[in-house]
């Protein structure tokens, strides 16, 4: 797809790029995000920065997704179709950067994001499969709500980045305001953890903005992604 002018800020290595397996929820900094209105969702005006149940009726999961990797129990992304994917060729976290651009338009109460990947090394790597996504925050990189569901439907071919190169995953993100606050339990964020298919290590990207609110309660499916993609 077309990149509409990502908001783009410097990237920042996160204070620990040795995150554990999902599992891990500590040493991810950040920052903080307000509440949002489900309404008439506005394009998110993100600041970005990188380094290495029961769902309200109005906001449901896709029905081509599957729930996604959890931070408290299993992590890094899907490589899909049982896939274990030619390690040695994957790109690492170490020669990976990450941002956040504007990933295009939602349904009623939801927009769109886009995690654009960078390769930062010498060498050609490929990636492929979904990445695992969560919002996380309190300063410490503790996961917030549930991880992202894997949007099934959309293709997961390998794609090779060049030195330089970009690819992106694209995020459904339903704002808070589209859940009963009682259920919803709205919580501001630091950013996002983010686990390239395959990766046991994470790449933190700080957002902040009133688009960035999680729900606390794991039951809702807030997030969604797209697989690893060319644009």
């Amino acid at each position: 797809m077309t990149r509409t002018a990502p908001v783009l800020l410097p990237l920042v290595l996160a204070a620990s790029l040795g995150l554990l397996v999902s599992g891990c929820t500590s040493g991810d900094p950040g920052t903080t995000t307000s509440a949002s209105a489900p309404a008439a969702p506005a394009s998110p005006s993100p600041t970005a920065s990188a380094t290495a149940g029961a769902t309200s009726p109005s906001a449901p999961a896709e029905p081509s997704a599957t729930p996604g990797p959890d931070g408290a129990s299993g992590g890094g992304g899907d490589l899909g179709d049982g896939a274990t994917g030619d390690a040695s060729a994957r790109c690492t976290v170490d020669e990976l950067s990450a941002e956040i651009a504007d990933g295009g338009g939602g349904a009623a109460g939801s927009y769109g994001i886009a995690f654009i990947f960078a390769n930062t090394g010498d060498r050609t790597c490929t990636l492929q499969g979904w990445p695992g996504v969560s919002f996380v925050g309190g300063g410490d990189g503790t996961q917030i709500g549930a991880s992202a569901a894997l949007d099934r439907g959309t293709p997961h071919e390998t794609q090779s980045v060049a030195p330089g190169g970009e690819v992106q995953a694209l995020v459904r993100i339903v704002q808070t305001g589209g859940y009963d606050a009682a259920t919803c339990r709205p919580t501001a964020t630091d950013g996002f953890r983010v686990y390239p298919p395959g990766s046991v290590r994470s790449i933190f990207v700080a957002a902040s903005g009133a688009s960035f609110e999680a729900c606390a309660n794991t039951d809702l499916q807030q997030l969604t992604t797209s697989a690893i993609e060319a644009f």
